[in-house]
């Protein structure tokens, strides 16, 4: 939940003197931007352009942002949760740790356990994988929300103990061995082309987020007009609409300009019968790889989040808890509870991202998720949820993510060492901070 616009809309906001144009602060104003969005997609494109000059155009390629887009999946999963937890004026610093030992148990799970009870690629073997690891990561989250909740023990030394306690126990599920192949099924979460849905399915994905989003828009303009709050006008709706469609279309058009391999497509054809067009490449058809599967899956869990957050009880009392705990409290809110319930949502969430980690890698390691937890409250923050608690949202928290990854994507181009990836990250994080700091300054 971002915090109410103060914008107000031409119909309630002051006229303009007489004899003046309307300009276009005027017309931003009518638009009712979040500027610090605004400002994060304006911070995100600059990233983009200046790592495709320092690298020759090999960043702002279909392959690249594609690939960009899988392995920013993981971290913005958990960047949802961790909206919700810094928001309660908490942390949880144990997410990196919890993932690693969701994966090794699920690894565990679908590699020894469930093939012998119904042999190997059985078709229930990844949805009882995902389902063990949300419910694993669900509950290592809520206990650690307890002991916080009920205990009163500090969220920062909590986590910090679970950091060194589940990876402690990652290590111990299989004595630090490497578990793998995964299930085949379940490798499809991971993306690859095994895990792409294809140029049609992504089309048809498209025009329902599209749709959907007009819907939205248009909604919270009825619900704000039937409350007698200031609306935008009809013309600045129309744009807003257009931008949403636009970015939707392009991200569209992004994934299904990236192909599958040659070889790929041959074992494609030949699966079909149709060796005719096999004598030379040129007779392949172009076969697109469209959105990947834990993309989905990320954009699944924001709009779930978001609903969540902003659409139900339990993300009213999550907001009011942040804005003042005290005043929450003698609300009659049941704190102790939403907290449990926080840090367990949390741990869910790091189970589904060890899901999509592990498939990726097609092997549960110990090692997995290891300083996850710095890009995942990196990309809260940078995405504007505020540590004094009491702001955030979802879409900035998943942008953030996008940042983040960007900045280690295009440092892996240019060659940069592991150690300077690590000193960059850490700077931009103090950043965000300051820049929230000066922010909330503006605000009083």
């Amino acid at each position: 939940m971002a915090e109410p616009s103060t914008t107000l809309s031409p119909a309630s906001s002051p006229e303009a003197p007489a004899g003046r144009r309307a300009g276009i602060g005027d017309a931003l104003r009518a638009l009712e931007l979040d500027t610090r969005m605004v400002g994060m997609i304006g911070a995100l494109a600059v990233v983009w352009i200046g790592f495709d000059i320092l690298t020759g155009g090999a960043f702002l390629t279909p392959r690249n942002l594609w690939n960009l887009s899988v392995q920013t999946a993981s971290i913005a999963v958990m960047a949802t949760g961790m909206v919700l937890v810094i928001v309660t004026r908490n942390i949880d610093l144990s997410v990196g740790s919890i993932l690693g030992f969701t994966g090794m148990v699920v690894g565990v799970l679908q590699a020894r356990i469930l093939p012998e009870i119904w042999g190997f690629d059985h078709p229930l073997t990844w949805v009882v994988a995902v389902m063990a690891a949300t419910a694993v990561g669900g509950a290592v989250g809520a206990l650690q929300g307890a002991v916080i909740a009920y205990l009163g023990v500090s969220s920062f030394i909590v986590t910090l103990g679970g950091l060194l306690v589940w990876r402690g126990a990652a290590w111990w599920v299989t004595t630090g061995q490497t578990v793998a192949p995964m299930d085949g099924l379940f490798k499809r979460l991971g993306g690859g082309f095994e895990g792409a849905i294809g140029a049609g399915p992504s089309w048809a994905v498209g025009i329902a987020a599209i749709l959907l989003s007009v819907a939205a828009i248009l909604m919270t303009r009825r619900r704000r007009a039937g409350f007698g709050f200031p609306v935008r006008p009809l013309w600045a709706e129309g744009v807003v609409i257009l931008l949403v469609a636009a970015a939707i279309a392009g991200a569209v058009m992004v994934v299904n300009s990236y192909p599958l391999p040659i070889p790929v497509v041959r074992r494609m054809m030949e699966a079909q019968g149709t060796s005719q067009l096999l004598a030379t490449d040129g007779g392949l058809p172009f076969v697109a790889h469209g959105f990947a599967i834990p993309v989905l899956i990320a954009l699944a869990v924001g709009v779930g989040v978001t609903f969540l957050s902003r659409r139900t009880r339990f993300g009213r009392y999550v907001f009011a808890i942040g804005g003042n705990p005290e005043a929450a409290e003698l609300s009659g809110i049941n704190t102790k509870r939403v907290l449990v319930m926080v840090f367990g949502l949390m741990g869910a969430l790091c189970g589904l991202s060890a899901c999509i980690a592990t498939a990726r890698l097609n092997a549960a390691t110990n090692a997995n998720g290891t300083l996850d937890e710095l890009y995942v409250i990196a990309a809260a923050i940078i995405g504007g949820t505020s540590m004094a608690g009491g702001v955030g949202t979802i879409l900035g928290a998943m942008l953030g993510a996008m940042v983040m990854q960007s900045l280690q994507s295009g440092m892996v181009l240019l060659g940069v060492d592991a150690p300077m990836q690590n000193i960059v990250v850490g700077l931009v994080l103090v950043a965000a901070v300051y820049v929230d700091t000066l922010y909330r300054r503006g605000l009083k």
